[in-house]
């Protein structure tokens, strides 16, 4: 029998997953962070202070809110939001673009506070839940191989270390295959830091404007895509993992976060789908009471990011993206099978099941909302449907 002590004991695979989690997390989607913090007229002190709002944030959540639920929680700030930001902020002050940070960010925890959010995640079946997960995933599968068109020495190399260790090596398959990586990218002489002059600086506060054409051009169309494409998906890995989270409070603390750090820059705290499959894995842990720790280290991986005044995060996103596409579809690859088993296991659910997995992988954008939203729509108007069918 496993004792306290042992059970309550972090391994080395946890600590590869929290700080693989953190890499992909970081080097896939910070340029779009610059992007949105240049368009809202932001000076390069100020976006070394939001990077670090962001990574404070982020920590906090994952450290506090696995370590609170026992559940591998892991925080992101919103990607979709971010790129909605980039391309709908020109014309505002940075003053209002904050406002609108605060304005949105303050819906969400009202959305937690009232548990509708809550609600609405309860009437998903497990089966759509993890064939959205697969559709997420499934890019990133996909892309763990295209990088051997472009560039075979590096993205084959990993693939091949990745092998080999799955064989010999098990628990250190993902951490070898980086390791692979940034050696042949040394090599290649591919790690390109970008031009952009960060300086440690101490984040600014910037008192919020509040301009109504801005909060309903901008604010809500942000609060419901970052909903849609962020947080639904987030709660949907958790329990296409087997969890069942306290939805309407992981909603209400991310936001309310996110809600104090926004005057700072710290524009969005959410939880994370992608790099939260990450923690969750079997390679994790072999028990799914213990993979809470994973996500907890990733929590003091972002905590770290956040005072060294995102430097990390610079070092992070100076890697070849071939890189990290490989990386992370290594990483993935288990909770992408796992995902399409629960999604399929059930028959009565396969037709809906992979109506959600092939709107999700499709990629569709409608009304500025992401493919698994509408994956889960698509999924859940073919359950309801055929649900009444009448019995044979």
């Amino acid at each position: 029998m496993m004792s306290a002590t042992s059970r309550n004991a972090f391994s080395f695979p946890m600590l590869v997953s929290g700080f693989i989690a953190v890499l992909v997390g970081y080097s896939s989607t910070a340029a779009l962070i610059f992007q949105a913090a240049q368009a809202a007229g932001a000076s390069p002190e100020q976006i070394g202070g939001w990077l670090s709002m962001l990574g404070i944030g982020m920590g906090l959540a994952s450290f506090g809110l696995s370590v609170w639920t026992r559940m591998p929680i892991l925080a992101a700030w919103s990607t979709p939001g971010a790129a909605l930001l980039a391309t709908s902020v020109q014309g505002l002050t940075l003053n209002e673009v904050v406002g609108v940070f605060v304005a949105t960010n303050a819906l969400i925890v009202l959305s937690g506070v009232t548990g509708l959010f809550a609600r609405l995640m309860n009437h998903i079946p497990q089966s759509l839940a993890a064939a959205m997960l697969a559709g997420i995933l499934l890019r990133f599968g996909i892309g763990t191989f295209t990088g051997l068109q472009g560039n075979f020495a590096l993205c084959g190399s990993m693939c091949l270390v990745w092998l080999l260790s799955r064989r010999w090596l098990p628990r250190y398959a993902i951490i070898l295959a980086l390791i692979a990586g940034v050696l042949v990218a040394v090599g290649q002489q591919a790690i390109h830091f970008p031009p952009h002059a960060l300086t440690l600086s101490l984040p600014e506060f910037i008192m919020p404007q509040f301009n109504l054409a801005a909060l309903i051009g901008v604010g809500l169309p942000y609060f419901l895509v970052t909903m849609a494409s962020q947080n639904a998906p987030g709660i949907a890995t958790l329990q296409a993992h087997g969890y069942q989270p306290p939805v309407s409070a992981l909603t209400g603390w991310t936001g309310f976060i996110a809600l104090v750090l926004s005057p700072f820059g710290g524009f969005s705290v959410c939880i994370a789908a992608i790099t939260a499959a990450i923690c969750m894995g079997d390679d994790v842990d072999a028990d799914p009471k213990r993979r809470w720790m994973a996500s907890a280290i990733a929590g003091i991986f972002y905590l770290l990011t956040g005072f060294t005044g995102a430097l990390i995060a610079i070092l992070l996103s100076a890697l070849p993206p071939v890189l990290i596409a490989t990386l992370a579809g290594l990483a993935l690859l288990a909770t992408l099978s796992g995902s399409l088993q629960r999604a399929l296991v059930e028959p009565e659910h396969r037709d809906s099941a992979i109506i959600a997995f092939l709107i999700t992988a499709s990629g569709v954008s409608l009304l500025g909302i992401g493919s698994a939203f509408w994956g889960l729509i698509g999924g859940m108007i073919t359950h309801l449907v055929l649900s009444q069918r009448p019995r044979a």
